[in-house]
């Protein structure tokens, strides 16, 4: 009898030790559920905010594209402007030349 009280301290011992585990064990899966929910938390917010990125990547080349064409008609603008002033030089110089003409002709003739 007193064998089996001893067998019986021993089980009950050794029972609380596997209840403690247990306990421990419950604990860290409570953790790791939490850090799981928080990783997956994290996970959502990164997607979220790639997402807002590819979009104002987006956004930013096409403003870039307009601004290119934009350069592009400038520049053909301005071509086309220099040579217009240089066409009215042209013409300056024309009448500039024909007003010396007129002068000196008064002058030699009057």
């Amino acid at each position: 009898l007193k064998r089996g009280v001893e067998r019986a301290e021993l089980a009950e011992s050794n029972l609380k030790k596997v209840e403690e585990e247990l306990e421990k064990v419950g604990e860290n899966m409570k953790q790791l559920e939490k850090s799981a929910e928080n990783a997956l938390e994290r996970e959502e917010k990164l997607k979220d905010k790639i997402l807002q990125l590819q979009h104002k990547y987006k956004i930013s080349e096409a403003r870039f594209e307009y601004g290119e064409m934009n350069i592009t008609k400038l520049n053909h603008r301005i071509d086309d402007i220099e040579d217009e002033i240089y066409r009215e030089k042209l013409k300056i110089k024309k009448c500039s030349d024909e007003l010396d003409e007129t002068f000196d002709d008064m002058i030699t003739n009057y």
